[in-house]
């Protein structure tokens, strides 16, 4: 049976259940709406109920005591329904194709992880990429299961990403991200324009919708801001090397600003236009990098700044 990335837990809170092969555990919030709770007496029937297809697998579950409450009781026959209640249970990873890819790793100590991400790897699961993410792999490989992400980067986009090793310091790293104390460069490939003035800074306001596949720019006040600027040319294929500096971090960002200005990011699958893209085709990577980022330690005070080896496969220029 095979079941979404858990919701969020409360900042703090810890799960009944650890940890296992890289997966957290799932969550389940029992619904508190008053025809549901009328229904059910049994949490074991509301979860039989929800997954009919995986009655089997549940059973198995419930039987070898891998299904707990928020108490981290096992769930048996008897346990009462409990609105607003927890179920976890770990979910069985559904089949996925291999990115053939590796994740390097820049540099490690006790509290941080900082990892060179590859194009089409996922930082975390989400959708239908659970294993094959950067999250999963390394907390498999290093022994580290309570690795956590102190920031995203897109699948699609490449370069330094920062992960969390202990829990302990999880938030303090996450705030000084949520403060924008952070300065990030990226490098992205893309169409040149010479009636394009740069440098810029790019203001606008960005959403992105529930079920909506990307982010879209709208009236009102901005909450986005990027400077772009252009920092090498390659007149004989008309694509431009620029260098991006997001002061914000809203998804999609990058990738919408740039093609806001005419220049789209080169082989973006979602601008200029939407297009289907097969996701075992990787001779085609998005040509955008996080070349490197800096930050102020919330612990020594120190300014650290880690820089990626990688580089776009359509720059230097042929």
């Amino acid at each position: 049976m095979t079941y979404a990335p858990p919701p969020s837990a409360p900042r703090g809170a810890r799960h009944p259940l650890p940890v296992r092969d890289g997966l957290n555990p799932t969550r389940l919030v029992l619904p508190h709406d008053v025809a549901t709770v009328a229904r059910y007496e049994r949490a074991l029937d509301y979860l039989l109920d929800r997954f009919p297809a995986d009655v089997a697998r549940l059973e198995e579950k419930v039987a070898a005591g891998e299904v707990v409450t928020g108490r981290g009781e096992p769930v048996t026959a008897s346990t009462a329904y409990e609105p607003r209640g927890f179920l976890y249970l770990y979910r069985d990873p559904p089949r996925e194709d291999t990115i053939p890819f590796e994740v390097e790793v820049l540099h490690r100590d006790e509290n941080l992880l900082v990892v060179d991400k590859p194009h089409f790897l996922a930082t975390m699961p989400r959708g239908r990429w659970i294993t094959q993410t950067v999250l999963v792999r390394l907390r498999r490989q290093l022994d580290l299961p309570e690795l956590s992400p102190a920031h995203r980067l897109d699948r699609p986009t490449a370069g330094v990403l920062v992960l969390t090793v202990r829990p302990e310091v999880r938030g303090a790293y996450q705030e000084v991200f949520a403060r924008r104390e952070v300065t990030k460069v990226y490098e992205a490939v893309a169409p040149l324009r010479d009636d394009l003035a740069l440098p810029r800074t790019v203001r606008s306001r960005i959403v992105k919708l529930r079920g909506v596949t990307r982010a879209q720019e709208e009236a009102g006040a901005p909450n986005a801001e990027s400077r772009v600027a252009l920092a090498a040319r390659d007149e004989a294929r008309g694509l431009g090397l620029y260098r991006l500096e997001p002061h914000t971090g809203k998804t999609h960002q990058l990738r919408l600003h740039m093609a806001s200005l005419g220049v789209p990011i080169l082989h973006d699958p979602f601008w200029p236009d939407l297009r289907d893209t097969d996701p075992d085709d990787h001779a085609r990577p998005l040509q955008l990098l996080a070349r490197s980022l800096e930050l102020m330690d919330p612990f020594t005070g120190e300014r650290r700044r880690f820089e990626s080896r990688r580089t776009l496969s359509e720059w230097p220029p042929r």
